[in-house]
This record gives C-alpha cells, sequence and structure tokens, in this order.
C-alpha cells in the first residue's frame, strides 16, 4: 500500500465495505480531515454532516446504534475526548454499538500546534470500562480493524488514527486479531512495546540496536483495551525490559497500562515509559518527535539506559 496516514486508510476502508446499507457515517464539518468524504461520495443518503456540534454528532450516533444501524461517528480525536460526558453516559452507559473515528492524534500531526493534538484521549476513553481502543500502525492494519469493528465488535469502539503518512509495516498475509498483540520481531535484551506511529520508530531502534549487538523485540499494540496482558508478560519473562512508546501522554496511556500489567503479575521486569508529558508544541513532525523524545534513538538511549 505504501506510504499513507491511518485517516485515510479509514475512509477508503468505509467506502470499501459501505454498501451495507446498515452503515451510516456522521461527521463533526471535518470530512475532508477524517476522509469520510470518500464515503460521502458513494453513499450520500447514508452520510450526515453535523456541524461543530460533536455532543450532538454523539447522541445521534448513539440512537442510530440503538435502532440497529452501525454508526460510525468522526472528527479530531481531541474534540471526541472533550465530550467524555456524552461518551460515558450517551454511548457507553447504553452500551451503544457506536464506531468513533478520532484523527489527528499525538505530537506527529505538526504544524497544526498544541490545540489540534489529541494527548490525553487514550487516558480519557480508559476510564470507560467498556470502550474498546484500536490504534493501527499502518494502512493495511487499518483496513483490517475498520473492517472487524464495523462487523464482528459487539459494544462501543474509539479508533484513534494518524494525520500524518505512515511507512506499511504489514504485507497482504497480515491478519488483525482485536486484542492480540502483533509481534514484530521477538527480542531476548529489551522489548519495544509500541502502538501507532512509534511502532515504526520501536522497529528502527531495534535495528540500531541490531548493529550492535543488542536483540530487541517489538510488539505493536494495536488494541489498547482491552489490552493483550500475556503478550505483554510473555515479553517481559523473556527480555526482562520493557520500553513502552506512544504519541500520548505516559499518564494514563499505553504505559500505563503496560505497567499495570506488570504491577498486577508479580513478574519483574526493568521498565521506562517513552510519550509526552507535557502539551503539544508546533513543528515538523521530526522535529517534534525529537523534541518529545518520541523518535527511534531516543528509543536506542532508553534501551540501553535499562542493559546499564
Amino acid at each position: 500500500m505504501g506510504a499513507i496516514a491511518t485517516r485515510q486508510a479509514f475512509g477508503e476502508a468505509l467506502a470499501k465495505i459501505g454498501a451495507d446499507p446498515r452503515i451510516v457515517v456522521v461527521d463533526g464539518d471535518t470530512k475532508n480531515s477524517t476522509f469520510t468524504e470518500l464515503f460521502e461520495e458513494h453513499y450520500p443518503d447514508r452520510f450526515v454532516e453535523l456541524g461543530i456540534a460533536e455532543n450532538n454528532m454523539l447522541g445521534v450516533a448513539a440512537g442510530l446504534a440503538l435502532t440497529g444501524k452501525i454508526p460510525w461517528a468522526a472528527t479530531f480525536a481531541t474534540f471526541i475526548i472533550g465530550r467524555l460526558e456524552v461518551l460515558r453516559m450517551a454511548v457507553c452507559y447504553n452500551e451503544a454499538n457506536v464506531r468513533i473515528a478520532g484523527t489527528h492524534v499525538g505530537v506527529g500531526i505538526g504544524d497544526d500546534g498544541a490545540s489540534q493534538m489529541a494527548l490525553e484521549d487514550i487516558a480519557a476513553a480508559r476510564s470507560l470500562p467498556n470502550m474498546a481502543i484500536v490504534q493501527p500502525c499502518d494502512g493495511p492494519e487499518t483496513h483490517q480493524a475498520v473492517e472487524y469493528l464495523t462487523f464482528e465488535h459487539v459494544g462501543p469502539a474509539f479508533l484513534r488514527l494518524t494525520r500524518q503518512k505512515l511507512e506499511d509495516v504489514h504485507d497482504e498475509g497480515y491478519r488483525f486479531v482485536f486484542g492480540k498483540a502483533d509481534t514484530r520481531r521477538q527480542g531476548t535484551d529489551v522489548t519495544f512495546v509500541a502502538t501507532g506511529a512509534l511502532v515504526q520508530q520501536a522497529l528502527a531502534a531495534s535495528d540500531a540496536l541490531k548493529e550492535e549487538g543488542i536483540s530487541a523485540g517489538v510488539l505493536n499494540i494495536h488494541t489498547i483495551a482491552p489490552i493483550d496482558a500475556d503478550a505483554i508478560l510473555a515479553a517481559a519473562r523473556a527480555t526482562g525490559r520493557i520500553v513502552t512508546a506512544e504519541d500520548h501522554n505516559v499518564n494514563g496511556g499505553l504505559g500505563s497500562a503496560v505497567a499495570e500489567v506488570l504491577a498486577e503479575s508479580g513478574v519483574a521486569a526493568k521498565m521506562k515509559r517513552i510519550g509526552t508529558r507535557a502539551f503539544g508544541q508546533s513543528g515538523t513532525e521530526k522535529e517534534l518527535y525529537d523534541h518529545f523524545g518520541l523518535s527511534s534513538p531516543h528509543l536506542v538511549t532508553a534501551a540501553k539506559g535499562l542493559l546499564a
């Protein structure tokens, strides 16, 4: 598929499967950014533009779900998670089968700046007891995740998507399995447990460490909730060292989820969390990944720190 933003892959996937008359897409005046316009082009009678009114959009989606439709609600993730009270009551409390696509996540969105950067959305969504959280790391994984969430998943779900393009990690033989970590590489010295855009950074860090004789495994955690505790514990037992990597605040995100798994299991492992610890800034993706310590050289440093 080549380099593609997961938000674009989401729009393409929706258009591909959209013939099912149960699917309805509602959008918060962002269709050219969420790529839901691709669905609208094919199925305009099942696309509803609700404007900059995210509370209403989520309420409409919940109502559609409770009448048997399969609604996708899409806008920037930071605008979605700012409506947590509606997510809590209209969607999750009612166990409505709403699928929410939140785009423009993390500092990787670049020049759009802090107000558009969702850095707290995983933490907020994880606080809702029945909200599934899926963050694909490339186009092929996004396509499969969209298809799974549309036709197989039961309950509320949040799909976290990038603005920036990501190189493919997976080939045509890959199969997305909800709730099961995707082992990209086995390691014996340290394991990178990464999600979303940081999977590519973890793979680059693994390559760099290999040149120095260090074996670094890479786990792609595409399903953050429910998290695959078995895979995390297996990696911790195999290497004894875990570096989590996410374009999100370390508090409440993937790093917290992995720390909880380790703490409750009693498995001893050294751990370092890589993620943001402040609000975002404006700049290029590369500048921001370097500034916030998310790029592969920082992952290499973190891994070596655990090995010291």
